[in-house]
């Protein structure tokens, strides 16, 4: 713990004992990470290795950190959003003997500095989230690729910009996109996400869901999670999409579809899930509502055009903590939360913990599955391999004392069978 301490910067260790609690409750409600943490006690699969893992840095990220410690590694972690970083989280890791370079809301020189420390541990594996590690490891330090296995990718985002390093034939290492497993965007993107956006959303503004119209930018995985919750909570709920085939699917499970134009008219709630850039921008804002409310739940905060916002303000204050008001110059009022960043971390705790003991079971066993096979496994985006996304989905079920059938050798014979 000493060596952890002299190493990390954190912004205060006497909060530690708050961010135990957190990692303990986590903890207690993750058994399907439970489960792997005690194979890879017994295995040891990362013995010797750094492991550096950029993730948000809250309770549940927390004890995936402790399993992969406990699988033999150095662990190394560091923050992937500077509002999602709890600091009590970080103080009590550092305690577990981690070594920690994360702050919460760092300004950008820092969050990017920070990030670099954490590559000085020269890893063997990383996890990112998003892809800002794998940037500054390829525009600071490439220098550290050579040594690098390999690495597991959280979320669309990253992948985005993992396949466009894999297009450029500059992605020198394999990366398990753990985002496009079954139990990730099925579970994860949907349900996650669906319910953590709107923990945000209200326990930031503390205002009423029904009756409203809440706008959802975005179809995917988690557009569909997030449409579906708006619509329990008594919302009428609008779709934008620019691939037809996802608006069809929007328009059948019964929801609005329309361009941004025409919906950022009716819109009391937007939520913006894309991954893209500039989805709300200028021409939105013109026609929007006194008193709208956009809130980012994708990655990065690129998603609502900020700068196009401010041109068209004549003021910007806080009014709540994690609420901007935007006053328009024809004295219309937008609220942006969370500086347009990941509401449902920068405003609240992040996905329920239950959802994320099953992504981060499937982190934890890519990266062992990664580790072993690095010398096999060719540089690229690869899949997370079916069978180790069926045993998290069979953990889960066991956790749960739900039973289901097996096929008989009959039935796999006449599944396997052309007449």
């Amino acid at each position: 713990m000493t060596s952890s301490i002299q190493a990390s910067i954190v912004a205060d260790m006497a909060l530690a004992p708050e961010g135990h609690l957190k990692i303990d409750w986590a903890s207690s409600h993750m058994p399907v990470l439970n489960r792997i943490r005690a194979e890879f006690e017994r295995d040891l699969p990362f013995k010797g290795l750094n492991v550096t893992i950029c993730l948000h840095l809250e309770a549940k990220t927390a004890y995936l950190a402790k399993v992969i410690q406990a699988g033999g590694a150095n662990v190394t972690i560091t923050g992937s959003n500077p509002l999602s970083t709890q600091d009590d989280v970080c103080a009590a890791l550092v305690e577990d003997g981690i070594t920690v370079f994360a702050k919460y809301n760092p300004g950008v020189e820092e969050y990017k500095s920070l990030n670099l420390k954490a590559l000085e541990a020269k890893p063997d594996l990383i996890i990112d989230d998003g892809g800002d590690l794998i940037t500054f490891l390829y525009g600071e330090r490439p220098d550290l690729l050579s040594t690098i296995r390999g690495g597991a990718e959280e979320t669309t985002t990253g992948i985005i910009r993992l396949k466009a390093l894999q297009k450029e034939g500059t992605l020198k290492i394999p990366m398990v996109a753990v985002n496009d497993a079954y139990c990730k965007h099925l579970f994860d993107n949907r349900y996650g996400t669906g319910q953590s956006a709107f923990d945000g959303i209200i326990r930031t503004t503390n205002l009423i869901i029904a009756g409203k119209t809440v706008v959802v930018v975005g179809y995917g995985w988690c557009g569909k999670g997030i449409a579906m919750r708006a619509k329990g909570l008594g919302a009428n709920v609008i779709v934008t999409e620019v691939d037809p085939i996802k608006a069809v699917e929007a328009h059948m499970d019964g929801f609005g579809v329309m361009p941004m134009n025409e919906a950022a008219k009716h819109g009391d709630f937007f939520i913006t899930v894309t991954g893209n850039k500039s989805v709300i921008a200028g021409e939105h804002y013109d026609v929007m509502k006194d008193g709208a409310v956009i809130a980012n739940a994708g990655h990065f905060d690129v998603e609502a055009n900020k700068p196009d916002l401010a041109s068209r303000s004549q003021s910007i204050r806080t009014v709540r903590k994690n609420i901007e008001e935007y006053k328009l110059t024809d004295g219309r009022r937008i609220y942006l939360l969370a500086e347009g960043r990941l509401v449902n971390l920068g405003a609240a705790d992040g996905h329920p913990v239950e959802i994320m003991d099953m992504t981060f079971a499937l982190q934890a066993v890519g990266l062992r599955y990664v580790s072993e096979h690095y010398e096999q496994l060719e540089a690229g985006v690869i899949s997370v391999p079916y069978e180790l996304d069926e045993q998290v989905a069979r953990f889960k079920l066991e956790s749960l004392g739900i039973h289901i059938d097996t096929l008989t050798e009959e039935q796999k014979l006449y599944l396997d069978s052309w007449s």
